[in-house]
C-alpha cells in the first residue's frame, strides 16, 4: 500500500514531545522508535509510538540507528492485529541538523515516514518528517501536523 504522495503526517502534541524527550534521553547517542497508525482521508495519523532499543553497535550510536528485522517483523504484526499500518519510524541527530544522512537514504525503504529530531547540545533544536521517494530514490520531506 502506498501513501498519497507526501501526505502530512500528525503526531499529537504528546507524541511531539515524547520524541523530543527520547532524543534528549539518549544523548549523545541516537533513540530510535516506531509509529504505529493509519492512513485516514490523505493524512497519516500516528496512534502510538513505541521506543526501541537502538541495536547499532555501541561506538557507532552517536550517528547510527538499528531497528533490527525481528523487532520490525514483531511490529508488522502486532500492528496487522490491531488493524493499524507500522507507518514509519523515528530517531534523533545529536547535535546534526533534522535532515536525513546518507546512511539514511541508503538504508530507507519507501511508504515510511521518517521523523527526525534534531537534538542540539541535549536541546530538542527541531523535528522533520521524510519520505523515500521510489523514482528518485531520494527522501521528499513530509509536512508534520501537530494536532489532538
Amino acid at each position: 500500500m502506498t501513501p498519497p504522495a507526501l501526505s502530512p503526517i500528525v503526531l499529537t502534541p504528546a507524541f511531539h514531545k515524547q520524541i523530543e524527550d527520547e532524543g534528549v534521553k539518549a544523548f549523545p547517542n541516537e533513540c530510535c522508535g516506531i509509529m504505529y497508525g493509519n492512513d485516514e482521508g490523505g493524512r497519516r495519523i500516528v496512534k502510538e509510538l513505541e521506543p526501541v532499543s537502538n541495536e547499532f553497535e555501541a561506538g557507532e550510536r552517536y550517528h547510527r540507528f538499528l531497528i533490527t528485522p525481528d523487532t520490525l517483523m514483531r511490529a508488522e504484526r502486532k500492528a496487522a492485529r490491531e488493524g493499524r499500518l507500522v507507518l514509519g519510524f523515528y530517531h534523533s541527530h545529536p547535535d546534526h541538523p533534522a535532515r536525513p544522512s546518507e546512511y539514511d537514504r541508503e538504508h530507507g525503504w519507501p511508504f515510511y515516514s521518517y521523523v527526525i529530531v534534531s537534538i542540539l547540545q541535549r536541546t530538542p533544536a527541531k523535528m522533520t518528517c521524510w519520505l523515500l521517494n521510489e523514482q528518485t530514490e531520494q527522501f521528499d520531506e513530509q509536512s508534520i501536523e501537530v494536532s489532538n
